[in-house]
């Protein structure tokens, strides 16, 4: 498991954005695990967000970025899954908070909403911040206990 391996998903929606954020990635060193979709053609985000959140809690990823038409529906799925902590990012703040006191494993945003280059920046906060822990650790524990 490496931090460099970042896990991305989308659904129909967010399939342009993905490509874009995942071209974008490579070019900056990571390695991308895609797990879908693969096109344009109308489909379920949560075809595509649980395996990429089975990847996260079976701690094969460390972080992941996924996107949908709104965000909300795939970033609802995704945070179905024992260890995930999916933040919705729509701006700079709240995606460096998401990081810094919520320890956030994967960004979701709103392809529908943003523009590709802002979804850069926002990708580029949240892999960048580090988790703050401290008084942030036992909220996050508490979090997880279900």
């Amino acid at each position: 498991m490496e931090n460099n391996v970042i896990g991305m998903a989308s659904d129909h929606a967010g399939y342009v954005m993905k490509e874009a954020i995942k071209k974008r990635l490579e070019k900056a060193g990571y390695k991308v695990v895609d797990f879908g979709t693969n096109s344009e053609a109308s489909c379920d985000y949560a075809d595509y967000a649980h395996p990429l959140a089975s990847a996260i809690s079976k701690g094969e990823l460390v972080r992941a970025i996924a996107f949908c038409g709104s965000g909300n529906g795939i970033n609802m799925t995704l945070n179905k899954h024992n260890g995930v902590r999916a933040a919705y990012c729509w701006n700079e703040e709240i995606t460096r908070l998401a990081r810094q006191h919520n320890d956030a494993n994967i960004c979701v945003m709103p392809a529908r909403f943003l523009e590709e280059d802002f979804c850069w920046t926002l990708s580029e906060i949240f892999l960048a911040t580090e988790f703050e822990g401290g008084r942030h650790q036992r909220r996050v524990e508490k979090m997880m206990q279900f």
